[in-house]
């Protein structure tokens, strides 16, 4: 049953969750696929709707996929961070524990998603390639916001993709490589709690231009 919330609360309380992830309770095919069809009225362009979500429950393709995230997750989560200066160093030494977590027990969660698009964008002009993630993108992030409304939550994660990640994961899945773009791997499962609250971020006045940079 989807949680009392107003639509401006499901937007600015829909975190990355990783920690807070329930290990051990059972997510309902029914609750996700309730969830897709709400995703897929997000807008695609030309109408194209060239997705495809491929969602995974089997232990065995889990751990392979964890695998092949922790491949490059823990160096790249290991190496050092420049500073910004400002409020977001605050919170990273959290969210990259967090993030370990995540990258430590990937294996675990009820359910993984890899939405796909259809299509190979590498090397295209940022006008196309925008065009071209611009149509799965949105769906995405509703299919999270969705999740947040019904007491689950997930995390957008990429790493997987770097390297020959994307590749092992397809042919782990049976995912046409040549004809299809993964856009990341998706921890799926109730969270513990549902007290999420905004997070800290830069005033809109300061990442704001008008008529000029």
């Amino acid at each position: 049953m989807p949680l009392n919330l107003s639509a401006d609360e499901v937007l600015t309380t829909t975190r990355s969750v990783r920690k807070r992830l329930d290990f051990d309770k059972p997510v309902p095919r029914d609750v996700l696929m309730e969830c897709l069809e709400i995703a897929l009225q997000a807008p695609t362009g030309s109408n194209s709707q060239g997705w495809q979500w491929v969602f995974v429950e089997d232990a065995d393709k889990k751990k392979a996929l964890a695998d092949i995230y922790r491949t490059n997750a823990t160096p790249y989560l290991s190496a050092p961070r420049p500073a910004h200066g400002d409020i977001r160093d605050e919170q990273l030494p959290r969210v990259y524990d967090s993030a370990m977590y995540l990258n430590d027990h990937f294996h675990e969660v009820p359910v993984m998603l890899i939405p796909c698009l259809e299509g190979k964008p590498d090397n295209t002009p940022s006008g196309a390639s925008a065009g071209y993630w611009g149509s799965l993108l949105p769906a995405a992030w509703s299919f999270m916001l969705a999740l947040r409304s019904r007491g689950l939550g997930s995390a957008w994660t990429t790493l997987h993709l770097l390297g020959d990640g994307e590749r092992q994961a397809a042919e782990l899945l049976g995912i046409p490589f040549d004809q299809y773009s993964q856009a990341g791997l998706f921890p799926i499962a109730y969270t513990k709690g549902t007290d999420f609250r905004p997070a800290k971020r830069l005033p809109a006045e300061q990442l704001s231009h008008w008529d000029t940079w």
